[in-house]
């Protein structure tokens, strides 16, 4: 008999694992539609931190609505089970898709990659950040639908991540920003980057870091150059390696402002192709278009091939047949001959803008890092280059008023005249004290450190929150104070945290334990009576009412079952014996 969940999704088979739930194919009899229920795995229900994060996570992006983004229909438990409701996908996940194709064609990988920004930035306006963007976490409808999933136990496998040993949290590794790979403060930008680890993969067919141990790979992260893609496979379109490179900058500074910025750049990337075609597109010059006209002889079509009449008609006859068709066919060439004319006008227009952003001398573009702005002037001018300020950033290394990066970097070929942009410290800095309002104390050192601060006093309030909670901070959160200050917290005690005794009747020891403690509270004394109604080792009564309102940490007895009682043996007495002997 199959499992029913809430007494409407019925458990079908197991479609998937991953490192910390199994999803099932479900039938919603309510809704008689097929959907997929991901499970938490028992190892993870008693973390009660981690219950309450999956549990608001997956109910931020049950909000969400978008065709790129798999839909979350419900969130529930039923007992100690913890599940996901949502649609089901009847394709397969962009890391199967990739080991199979190996590296995809650019004009596949752009759309895919619009496809996932779009989700990505829709989640953004949502103010949810993924924080694990990954093959495994897309899936692909067989129409080439990209669907981004796992918005559900995001921040928690983030938390886990490096800490925790398993398999399918360690392979994040290989997508994480550096910010994530340092603990540090995670925002729109960390996706902007795991997302372009995700097209180089799809680029490549490769990652641009891997290791033996996830240590290791968090390192090259953050110390280690990226190969350009176009090192690896040959027909790389130099602008799609410049959006990669730009999404995976160490610096978020550096990156696209937002999934918007990714998004047109890819518009405007797939706006030239259209226009000039893939000869421009790639640099290739006179060269891409003979190698075009050979791959159409190739086929069994001539040089003109593609401007030539496909409609099956022999021009001549048309002409020798000096008929009403015939002037009609002559309308059609001359039509035919405006709109190629028309393209090639548009194609000389574009080539003569493209010729005119990047005349000037080819250099190597200088490097600035390590210099004032005013210096970096003067040497702007020394290799006739224009400089541009522009944001000031935070910097535990490179001092105040130093540059910390440039775009394009230093050793990049540029033109005489261009204008490369500089990046410039602006130290520990000033900025707004973070929200800590509501997080747990254990956290706090890593999330301050990461966002320039550090973790001050700790002092203890009774309170009905779980113990550890922070319930008030000084500063502030908004105020404007110098980066480094320290940030003083109350946390809740727990003395006044509740908890809601659950239904223990017909659970064995081990799973009211379980139970129990998913709500703060402790298994008591354990006695034990006969019963015909529960079978030997289940709890036949409990000391409190399922719904009782106990305060965390409290006990609740139990009495368990040892099973039906034994009939009693009668031991036949001696007068018995003697009359049942039988008469000489």
């Amino acid at each position: 008999m199959s499992k029913v969940l809430a007494n409407r999704y019925e458990l079908l088979g197991r479609v998937g694992e991953g490192g910390m739930s199994v999803v099932y194919k479900a039938k919603d009899r309510l809704l008689n539609r097929f959907v997929a229920v991901k499970i938490l795995k028992p190892e993870f229900i008693g973390d009660q931190k981690f219950i309450d994060s999956f549990r608001r996570e997956s109910q931020n992006a049950a909000s969400m609505s978008h065709p790129n983004i798999v839909n979350i229909y419900d969130v529930g438990r039923e007992g100690n089970i913890h599940y996901i409701v949502m649609e089901l996908i009847e394709g397969k996940a962009l890391s199967d898709y990739i080991k199979d194709q190996g590296p995809m064609a650019y004009p596949k990988v752009i759309a895919l990659s619009k496809q996932i920004a779009a989700a990505l930035a829709f989640a953004h306006k949502n103010h949810i950040i993924h924080r694990d963007v990954k093959p495994h976490n897309v899936m692909i409808t067989p129409n080439g639908t990209a669907k981004i999933t796992d918005f559900g136990i995001a921040k928690a496998v983030n938390a886990a991540t490096i800490v925790d040993n398993t398999d399918g949290i360690v392979g994040s590794v290989h997508y994480f920003s550096p910010e994530q790979a340092r603990g540090g403060y995670v925002d729109e930008k960390s996706d902007i980057y795991s997302l372009g680890i995700v097209m180089y993969e799809m680029l490549t067919g490769q990652v641009p870091f891997d290791g033996d141990n996830p240590v290791n790979i968090a390192l090259q992260h953050i110390n280690s150059e990226m190969v350009p893609p176009s090192q690896l496979v040959d027909g790389v379109p130099p602008a799609l390696e410049h959006i990669i490179m730009k999404c995976c900058d160490k610096y978020p500074v550096n990156r696209y402002a937002s999934a918007e910025d990714l998004i047109e750049a890819l518009n405007n990337l797939d706006f030239v192709s259209s226009v000039v075609g893939d000869s421009v597109l790639m640099g290739g010059g006179a060269a891409a278009g003979r190698e075009k006209a050979r791959r159409q002889e190739s086929k069994g079509r001539g040089p003109l091939a593609e401007t030539d009449y496909d409609d099956g008609e022999d021009p001549a006859d048309e002409y020798r047949e000096g008929t009403r068709k015939g002037k009609a066919f002559n309308k059609k060439k001359k039509k035919k001959m405006i709109i190629i004319g028309a393209a090639a006008a548009a194609v000389v227009l574009i080539l003569a803008l493209i010729l005119a952003l990047t005349g000037g001398e080819e250099i190597e573009a200088p490097d600035f890092s390590g210099l004032t702005y005013e210096q970096a002037e003067q040497m702007a001018e020394e290799y006739d280059v224009k400089i541009k300020l522009g944001d000031e950033v935070i910097s535990e290394t490179v001092d105040k008023g130093i540059i910390v990066s440039q775009d394009p970097e230093a050793g990049e070929t540029i033109k005489t005249g261009s204008t490369i942009t500089v990046n410039v410290s602006k130290g520990l800095g000033d900025g707004s004290v973070p929200n800590v309002v509501g997080m747990m104390e254990g956290d706090l050192s890593e999330f301050l450190n990461g966002t320039g601060f550090e973790l001050g006093a700790v002092t203890q309030q009774a309170s009905e929150k779980p113990e550890g909670t922070v319930l008030k901070q000084t500063p502030e959160a908004g105020e404007e104070v110098e980066k480094g200050t320290k940030i003083d917290v109350v946390v809740s005690d727990g003395s006044k945290a509740q908890g809601t005794v659950p239904s223990l009747l017909g659970y064995s020891v081990s799973e009211a334990q379980s139970l129990l403690a998913n709500e703060g509270l402790k298994l008591g004394n354990v006695s034990s009576e006969y019963s015909s109604s529960y079978g030997d080792g289940e709890i036949i009564y409990q000391q409190y009412k399922a719904g009782t309102k106990l305060t965390k940490n409290s006990t609740v007895s139990v009495t368990i079952s040892k099973g039906k009682k034994p009939e009693p043996t009668t031991v036949p007495s001696t007068q018995d014996a003697e009359d049942n002997e039988p008469e000489d």
